[in-house]
Formats: C-alpha cells, sequence, structure tokens
C-alpha cells in the first residue's frame, strides 16, 4: 500500500444514507449515461478482483496497479472512490451480496426451520473457510484479504461494517424468525443481537485452524457441526437453569 492509499484507507468517505458503494461510485460519477458508469466502476473492481487472485497470502495492491490494469484513468477512479478503502468496501458489499443470495439457494430447499437454520450456518462456515489450495480462477470473496478487511470494519468502522453485513444479517434474522415462530429455537430471543454474534463467530471460527497452524484429522467432527451444536445450545428450547443468588446476610434484614 502506498502512502496515499493508506491516508485514503485511514480516512473513508462515510455517509449516513443507506445506499451501497455501488450506488454512491455511480451516483458520484458526472457521467449522464448510467450503464457507461456502470461499467467503468466494474472494471475498477474486476481489476482489483483479478489482482487479488494473482497475489499470494499477505500480497496487496495499490490503487495505481488497479488504475493500470483496468485501462482506465486515476482522475476517473477517484470520481468513483475516495480511495482504496472504498473500493475494497464496494467489493466486501459485493460479496455480501452475493454470499447471501448463495444462502438463500442452498436453504430454500430445507424443509423445517431448524434444518434451514442449521444449513445457514454449515453453508456460511464452508465459505468462510481458508482452503490451502483455493482454484486460481475462482475469487473467493471471504478470502484472507476480506476477512482482514471485515476486522477492520468491525473494530475501526462499525457503521461501515453494520451497514455491509446488512443483506447477510437480515437473511439470518428471518431463518431466526421462523424457527421461533416454529417453536424450534427458545422465545424471548433479540434476534438481531443473535444474528450479529452468530455471523462473527461463524466468519473468524472458520479460520481458527489456519491461524493456529493446525489440521483437521479424518476421523474428527466437522468443526461447522462442532460450531453449530455450540450456537444450537445458546439457542436450543431447554430453557437455562435459573441463576442463584446468595441469601441476605442476617446482620442486613429489617
Amino acid at each position: 500500500m502506498t502512502k496515499n492509499d493508506s491516508t485514503a484507507a485511514a480516512v473513508p468517505h462515510r455517509t449516513g444514507s443507506g445506499a451501497s458503494r455501488r450506488e454512491l461510485a455511480v451516483a458520484r460519477s458526472l457521467d449522464p449515461a448510467r450503464v457507461r458508469a456502470e461499467n467503468r466502476l466494474q472494471r475498477f473492481l474486476d481489476a482489483a478482483i483479478e489482482l487479488m487472485k494473482e497475489g499470494g497470502p499477505g500480497k496487496d495492491f495499490t490503487v495505481q496497479e488497479v488504475v493500470e490494469r483496468s485501462g482506465q484513468s486515476l482522475r476517473l477512479f477517484y470520481q468513483y472512490f475516495g480511495g482504496k478503502h472504498e473500493l475494497l468496501l464496494a467489493l466486501f458489499e459485493e460479496s455480501v451480496r452475493s454470499t447471501t443470495e448463495f444462502l438463500r439457494e442452498q436453504i430454500a430447499g430445507e424443509q423445517g426451520e431448524l434444518e434451514r437454520l442449521h444449513r445457514f450456518v454449515l453453508e456460511y462456515y464452508r465459505l468462510c473457510r481458508a482452503r490451502p489450495h483455493p482454484d486460481p480462477v475462482e475469487w473467493t470473496p471471504t478470502g484472507p484479504m476480506m476477512v482482514d478487511f471485515a476486522q477492520q470494519l468491525l473494530t475501526s468502522y462499525p457503521t461501515e461494517a453494520a451497514q455491509a453485513f446488512a443483506p447477510l444479517a437480515a437473511l439470518f434474522r428471518e431463518v431466526l424468525d421462523d424457527a421461533a415462530g416454529a417453536g424450534a429455537i427458545r422465545p424471548g430471543l433479540r434476534h438481531s443481537t443473535v444474528a450479529g454474534m452468530a455471523l462473527e463467530a461463524i466468519m473468524f471460527n472458520a479460520f481458527s485452524a489456519t491461524i493456529a497452524g493446525t489440521s483437521r484429522r479424518a476421523d474428527e467432527i466437522d468443526p461447522a457441526e462442532e460450531l453449530w451444536d455450540l450456537i444450537l445450545h445458546g439457542v436450543g428450547v431447554t430453557p437455562p437453569a435459573p441463576r442463584r443468588t446468595r441469601p441476605t446476610p442476617k446482620s442486613s434484614r429489617r
């Protein structure tokens, strides 16, 4: 990352409009032809994706490399994006939307509400799991660079993170609502809170083996199923045991 890139990433363009980064980028364009603006924007996104696919672990790219790969000008890049942070945010939002649609298709084939919740957890875990030899032709939106960017969003830009994850969180809340309505999970849960905690746990737990430098043996339980078991018992139909309170000392009683 160049000095200019670092500065741009540290001071992202903020907005409270709720629009996606793609919509904001196109709207910022002075080009009256929206289709042409969309095509130009897509060329920047495609260039960034190509650089991600070509780069190895820890390999970053610069705005200048994206501009050169896209065959467009630096001036045009800053007409669409305030800096590299906004480009990464646009890529991340696109990946979240595509992931959401993929998960919606996967859970649609399940019959019961609890089965849909189970399938959601397993499929999202598998999407987030780092593969040792990914297909060089396939860009993984939940790959190391995007996960690192997600961590940056969650810790430094929580408002942007909430907006980026909104489609995925909305789908998970929908699945939780259906499961609660069917009595498959215990009532009284704040589904928005549960969705946020569960999605974060799934996403980052999927990389735990990579971080620890360990690999799973063939006879071990699928870690996705282990995480599902943890989530299920956290929202299961069996209510938790009542918390015991300490008796009031006699000296303080009246």
